[in-house]
């Protein structure tokens, strides 16, 4: 799954503007002169370490861009600045792929600030850290299922949103997946002639993700599925909702020549299960 790297809100690197260059007066900018790691920042404005930290974000050095954020809330805990620094904290680990720390944070800040004017951010980044550890179709999808929980829960809470539309994508793309890991398994099981289980895999493909581009295929496997046990009207009946809802499709075409002697299949290096078989046959 190709995953878009997200960019960082604007309103959180706008509060550099309001503090202007005096409040930076502990730092000049320069990481270089910024102190070594594990070192104290107690004797900095909180404006300057945010600052620094944004930097090293920037510069995509997200340890130091953690460490700094991190510094902001320990020593100044009672500042705006430490509200921000908790977040962009979590948008640091995210970047560098640690999700659980990442998830930790953002956990953290949607707890303790449910009002903040970037709380839907926290969410939709929170949903991100599950769903891009989503595991290919060949594995467990716990995962996914918790990352479309946890999209779905930004679409509920703040529907009119960018992150609304976005996360509403990113259902659709886990859902796919989620059809994809049946297909695999229906495959599997009917590639053994275990009809009754790989039959089960297909319906649920159809009944449960029909919105999913693996519907054509799972309505062709069962055509296929039903010519094998020789139950012909089933497969009709299978083939005649294929055609019906996909007319244009290979899936169909491919299905309409298993049914109709002498009609081509869609593509002669794809022939189905039960052409194959018929093939091996005779």
């Amino acid at each position: 799954m190709t995953i878009r790297r997200i960019a960082i809100l604007p309103l959180l690197l706008a509060p550099l503007a309001l503090g202007g260059c005096e409040s930076l007066n502990f730092w000049d900018g320069k990481s270089d002169n910024l102190r070594p790691r594990g070192a104290s920042y107690a004797d900095m404005s909180p404006e300057a370490v945010y600052a620094a930290g944004l930097e090293a974000l920037r510069a995509e050095r997200y340890a130091q861009a953690v460490e700094l954020f991190d510094a902001v809330e320990r020593d100044h805990p009672y500042s705006t600045w430490a509200t921000n620094a908790r977040l962009m904290s979590g948008y640091a680990e995210y970047s560098r792929n640690r999700y659980t720390e990442a998830l930790g944070q953002l956990d953290r800040f949607i707890q303790l600030h449910p009002a903040h004017r970037d709380i839907a951010y926290a969410y939709y980044l929170r949903a991100l850290c599950y769903y891009e550890q989503i595991a290919d179709a060949e594995r467990d999808q716990q995962g996914t299922e918790t990352a479309m929980a946890a999209l779905q829960d930004v679409v509920n809470r703040f529907p009119n949103s960018t992150y609304a539309r976005d996360a509403r994508l990113k259902i659709d793309l886990a859902r796919d997946h989620l059809a994809g890991k049946e297909m695999n398994i229906g495959r599997f099981y009917q590639n053994r002639k275990l009809y009754a289980a790989a039959i089960a895999r297909f319906r649920t493909v159809v009944e449960s993700y029909q919105t999913t581009n693996h519907t054509p295929e799972a309505l062709h496997r069962l055509t296929e599925i039903y010519l094998a046990l020789g139950l012909t009207e089933e497969a009709r009946k299978t083939a005649s909702v294929l055609g019906h809802n996909y007319p244009g499709n290979p899936w169909y075409q491919d299905s309409y020549a298993l049914l109709v002697e002498g009609a081509p299949r869609a593509d002669g290096q794809r022939p189905g299960f039960f052409r194959r078989a018929v093939d091996a046959v005779f």
